[in-house]
């Protein structure tokens, strides 16, 4: 198996001070005001560090994301963070997961992901991803259209990466004659998808044979999206492989199932209560009323899964500690044999011969992130890198 550790990289300082008196979430926009350089500053080199730290212990991977104004996290250009990396590590892979296509210029986004795979030798892995629906409302891109613009991108992109001379006329892009100069040093990128619920990512993989991040809302969803998902290959003439798929994991490595929640539970209450919904809508019906998804988004989920598909930020907002000892029972929190057997048999169940892992939700301190990386790697990273999954499952 691959294992890449995926990196939120949220701003460095709790702020639940600054919520008002009976808000539940922090003040949207959060102003200039409450923004400390030093503490960004720091932010980066720490995490930088890590990633340092992560390439000598023999991580397949680093990701990471793209999100915008809020503290959830400070890699508005991931882009940037993988420049950064490529020159303070060697042998990463540098997972962007994943550019926001429909609020970028395509052509732009071909360039500087060329740029990035010669500065690192060919360890870029693109990512495209929509986006939420917070980032369109910030770029002023009109949520109905955000579909359509990320499918003509990704179309964009490719075709820039790969042919001789490259022309296109679009909905909302059109170029003549374009040669982009640097290419990148691989031929093709590896392109990854995405994919949370929603039946036309789904379906567009599939027809493209992308590589796809299928649903962690719950196994069940995972099921259907992948089953969903194998369908759509074959119809396009591809047969699905655990190449296809890769699985995540929240992870966090202690002495006991105990100690894993002692230490570790605070900071997921913060990334849940705090951070995840801050300015953005995750409830179905909301994305629907604004076009973000459309009524036939889910109809391949079976009804005992719909539970886990767009679930209402109260469920996050309202997230209690009793709630999170029980949500790591079915997580890789405790002792290493715990958490290799755990992800080795989501990886079995679901066909993936890829993990990516988060072991830092919410403001870890960079001491307690950077002992968890070296705990994992020495721990847990050998039994995974040696388990192979050879098959997908679908029945």
């Amino acid at each position: 198996m691959k294992v890449i550790l995926f990196d939120l990289m949220p701003y460095g300082e709790e702020l639940d001070h600054l919520k008002q008196p009976g808000e539940k979430e922090l003040p949207w926009p959060l102003g200039r005001s409450h923004f400390k350089p030093e503490v960004a500053v720091r932010t980066y080199e720490e995490h930088l560090a890590i990633w340092e730290e992560m390439d000598r212990l023999g991580y397949d991977g680093v990701g990471f994301n793209e999100h915008h104004t809020s503290p959830y996290g400070l890699m508005n250009s991931p882009n940037l963070l993988a420049a950064a990396a490529s020159q303070r590590t060697k042998r990463l892979k540098l997972l962007i997961y994943g550019n926001l296509l429909p609020i970028h210029d395509p052509l732009r986004l071909a360039e500087e992901l060329s740029m990035i795979d010669c500065l690192s030798n060919g360890r870029l892995i693109s990512g495209f991803a929509r986006g939420i629906p917070r980032e369109h409302v910030v770029y002023g891109v009109n949520q109905t259209e955000s579909r359509a613009r990320f499918e003509e991108a990704v179309d964009i992109i490719r075709g820039l990466w790969h042919d001789e001379v490259f022309s296109y006329e679009g909905k909302f892009w059109s170029y003549k004659d374009v040669a982009i100069w640097p290419r990148p040093v691989q031929d093709p990128v590896p392109v990854w998808i995405p994919v949370t619920s929603s039946k036309e990512t789904i379906e567009f993989a599939g027809r493209k044979n992308i590589p796809i991040t299928p649903g962690a809302g719950s196994p069940g969803l995972r099921q259907d999206v992948i089953r969903h998902y194998a369908r759509c290959l074959t119809k396009a003439g591809y047969s699905i492989t655990p190449d296809h798929l890769i699985i995540q994991a929240n992870a966090y490595i202690a002495d006991s199932k105990e100690q894993a929640v002692a230490e570790a539970g605070p900071h997921a209450l913060y990334f849940s209560r705090t951070l995840f919904s801050h300015g953005n809508d995750t409830e179905a019906d909301r994305q629907r009323s604004t076009g973000y998804l459309s009524s036939s988004s889910f109809d391949y989920v079976r009804p005992e899964n719909m539970g886990a598909v767009a679930r209402a930020r109260e469920e996050y907002r309202d997230l209690t500690m009793e709630q999170v000892r029980a949500n790591a029972e079915r997580l890789p929190w405790g002792t290493p044999d715990e958490a290799i057997d755990k992800i080795t048999r989501d990886a079995d169940h679901a066909g993936s011969n890829t993990v990516v892992v988060s072991l830092n939700r919410g403001v870890m301190p960079a001491e307690m992130f950077m002992e968890q990386v070296r705990r994992f790697g020495r721990e847990v990273l050998p039994a995974l890198q040696a388990h192979q999954v050879t098959s997908v499952p679908l029945e």
